[in-house]
């Protein structure tokens, strides 16, 4: 099986249903963002020294298969195929959520992105996350793609800045507290 199909040669590229939208669509965009943060987590597999992490970011990058698939299929396309981003995803994030922010002390200032580079790297998950999430609320004012999307992403970013503090921690390396050194 060949990896190229010529079909996109003209800036386009299809939907699951086939409906074929220009490869600069917002739509598009988003899973795309998806796919650079999926990438980006690989990445940060292979960083961060915590097991227990690993095993987090392994699930993540599951769902994030399920997300991207979600955001390709437009909500109109009942294709039982299709997995959606569900409740359960989510209450399944807060529960991870809970479970490391037991584990670090209290936030108690802003704090600067870093620190290990396991750690580094989460952040960036967490900023490629973010943007992947204003994507997405922008798509929303155009297209019906659910509550569910948009509130697995904003949980998401809030546990890689958890997951970030927890490597940090779990390794020694403290919180580096945001000082307004200018003033």
């Amino acid at each position: 099986m060949k990896i190229y199909t010529k079909s996109g040669d003209d800036g386009t590229t299809a939907l699951f249903g086939g409906q074929r939208v220009a490869k600069n669509d917002l739509r598009i965009e988003c899973y795309g963002t998806v796919d650079e943060l999926n990438s980006v987590l690989g990445l940060a597999f292979f960083k961060v020294k915590n097991a227990e992490i690993m095993k987090v970011i392994n699930q993540i990058q599951n769902d994030l298969f399920i997300l991207g698939a979600d955001l390709a299929a437009p909500s109109e396309k009942k294709n039982a195929k299709v997995l959606r981003i569900n409740p359960d995803n989510i209450k399944e994030l807060e529960k991870i959520i809970d479970y490391f922010s037991g584990q670090i002390p209290e936030l108690r200032a802003f704090i600067l992105p870093g620190g290990t580079e396991g750690a580094a790297y989460l952040h960036i998950a967490r900023t490629i996350c973010r943007r992947a999430e204003r994507l997405s609320v922008s798509l929303s004012n155009y297209v019906d793609i659910g509550l569910n999307i948009v509130i697995y992403l904003n949980r998401l970013s809030d546990l890689f800045f958890i997951l970030a503090r927890f490597e940090n921690h779990s390794c020694g390396f403290p919180d580096k507290e945001w000082k307004n050194i200018r003033g």
